[in-house]
């Protein structure tokens, strides 16, 4: 008997994993809808590529591979059994450009399959909403079959493929972030206006300032540690055009032309720009190859003057652990992959470049119409796979002939341009409803 209730569980369990998502994930989510456990779903397919990524350039792993006998090239060996596996390539940065990369063609496959998919009624819906099982072998397929790739200038021209996919991601994470920024003062101004409560308004005033007080620190902060008297000039014209940059868009937010124009405009959102923008702006000076104008993390902390122009491999790890760190801001932030995949805007313009609806929540049936689209998710997943590649290994340009990890200025201008970017969609923003005053830009 006991034999066979696990029989009929293994049966629906088998049955689960090529079924829909919340017939997967019924146990833990049993009033969950279709559409948000797949993007969940799909989302754990990105978090378990990325820790399986952060294992592999955890330091000692490739030692720990080579105290295995008979498996790594010049590792212990077994009389008579040749050493057929390459740890450089199994673990290091090398084994994070491969996973990066079988994520990457998984997400693109789900992408250019799911195009123009409307509704459930579309016979390809039910491969976005099932098949899990199917998938994981998909997934774990492609990623074999990259660890197969030759060294050759892989690395380098999947680097600058890693470029220009994190640029894009970095764009979309700045469009969600200013629509986060107008939405937070419109709901906070309303309701401070609506009610007797006044604690809103002391609530924007609060965090304005707390924003430009952080900003201003962290000015200071690179000027101190980031340049130097006769050296770091592009540090010093980084740090002083963002700097003029925030000051004319907090500017330009009060004007009362803004104002009459874009009533919801104020100092919240320009504050929560400029905050942003430093960041951006310490982040890319972090991947200066000038190690005088970029000194590491544990040199800021116990102010230990580091010259030495070599990347060492302690520099590394410690280069690691700030990406990892800076990685899990942004995700505090709502603006790493997880979050971009699942967060449902208010704002009819970002709702519209999801292509998402405006409901609250999905709805369980998509016969009428899907509630996200299917393809444009699985192309921010594919980005994302892009921008945690870039993360993980801190922006290094790879040197596949000496296996050096050195830092490059393609990685310092992708982050600058993008910050000004950003500004500039943000200014776009506050001078659009006064130019095109008979435009709804609600």
């Amino acid at each position: 008997m006991g034999a066979c209730l696990a029989l009929c569980s293994l049966a629906s369990c088998a049955s689960c994993l090529c079924g829909s998502a919340p017939c997967l994930l019924c146990g833990c989510c049993p009033s969950s809808n279709n559409s948000t456990i797949t993007r969940l779903v799909f989302s754990f397919f990105l978090l378990l590529g990325t820790l399986v990524s952060v294992i592999m350039i955890l330091p000692g792993m490739e030692t720990e591979l080579r105290k295995i006998p008979g498996f790594c090239q010049g590792g212990t060996t077994i009389p008579g059994i040749e050493n057929q596996a390459n740890c450089d390539v199994l673990v290091g940065y090398k084994s994070v450009y491969r996973m990066c990369f079988a994520m990457t063609c998984f997400f693109f496959l789900f992408a250019a399959i799911m195009i123009q998919v409307r509704s459930s009624k579309d016979p390809r819906a039910p491969i976005q909403n099932g098949f899990w099982f199917f998938k994981f072998l998909i997934l774990v397929g492609i990623t074999v079959g990259a660890f197969f790739i030759p060294d050759g200038t892989f690395h380098t021209v999947w680097f600058y493929f890693g470029l220009v996919g994190s640029f894009i991601f970095i764009v979309i994470q700045l469009i969600l972030l200013i629509d986060f920024a107008h939405s937070w003062n419109k709901s906070w101004v309303e309701k401070a206006e609506n009610g007797d409560n006044k604690c809103w308004f002391a609530g924007l005033l609060s965090f304005t300032f707390l924003h430009y007080a952080l900003a201003i620190t962290a000015v200071v902060l690179f000027y101190i540690y980031y340049t130097q008297p006769d050296d770091c000039t592009e540090h010093k014209v980084f740090i002083s055009l963002n700097l003029i940059f925030c000051i004319i868009v907090s500017i330009v937010s009060i004007l009362p032309k803004i104002q009459e124009a874009q009533p919801h405009s104020g100092l919240l959102q320009a504050s929560l720009i400029s905050l942003y923008t430093m960041y951006v702006t310490w982040s890319a000076m972090t991947n200066n190859p000038n190690r005088k104008c970029n000194p590491s993390l544990l040199s800021l902390v116990s102010n230990i003057s580091t010259t030495c122009q070599s990347v060492s491999k302690s520099f590394f790890h410690s280069s690691l652990l700030l990406s990892i760190l800076k990685k899990k801001k942004k995700t505090n932030n709502k603006t790493a992959a997880l979050c971009l995949s699942i967060r449902s805007s208010s704002n009819t313009q970002v709702n519209k470049l999801m292509q998402t609806e405006e409901n609250g929540r999905a709805l369980d049936n998509e016969e009428e119409g899907v509630t996200y689209s299917y393809s444009f998710f699985h192309f921010h997943l594919c980005l994302a796979s892009l921008y945690i590649m870039m993360t993980l290994t801190n922006w290094y340009l790879p040197d596949t002939s000496t296996q050096a990890m050195q830092s490059s200025m393609p990685a310092v201008w992708v982050k600058m341009s993008s910050s000004w970017l950003g500004l500039g969609l943000y200014l776009w923003t506050l001078i659009a409803p006064f130019i095109f005053p008979d435009r709804d830009f609600s």
